[in-house]
């Protein structure tokens, strides 16, 4: 394998009883159930979730990457995200995920480049760039 290939091993086990187990070896274990409507239990984490969660957060990571090489800071970062789960054809799709993004800075000067890693950071997310989904941004950018 190349250097720049790298694998991720997860593994899933059923529980008749609540639903299954997400493991990551040496990370905790994650409990998901199927969605709600489906016998789901409302407080563990549903495949919808983490497929939101993990566009999210990777969105996230971009752009920390980037305000960091644009040698850039600001105060805080909080993006909610809302996935849309559609019928599509026979078949349930996330059809689109919408990230509303807050950023918080020091100052007016810094708007263009906080903008930028933001475009940036949703450019270069390859875990939404590997969904079909349509993953759109909605970032606001706040001096506080």
């Amino acid at each position: 394998m190349t250097e720049n290939v790298k694998e991720y091993e997860v593994r899933v086990i059923w529980d008749p009883n609540k639903g299954g187990q997400v493991q990551v070896e040496g990370k905790p274990t994650i409990m998901v159930v199927k969605p709600q409507g489906y016998e789901g239990d409302p407080e563990l984490f549903t495949p919808e979730d983490l497929f939101v969660y993990a566009a999210t957060v990777c969105f996230m990571n971009s752009f920390i990457y980037f305000t960091q090489r644009m040698h850039i800071e600001f105060k805080s970062f909080e993006c909610k995200a809302v996935g849309t789960l559609e019928m599509v054809d026979r078949s349930f799709e996330v059809t689109r995920i919408v990230q509303k993004a807050k950023v918080v800075i020091e100052s007016e000067e810094l708007r263009p480049k906080i903008s930028r890693a933001l475009e940036l950071g949703a450019k270069y997310c390859f875990i939404a760039n590997s969904m079909k989904t349509d993953v759109t941004h909605e970032d606001e950018i706040v001096i506080g």
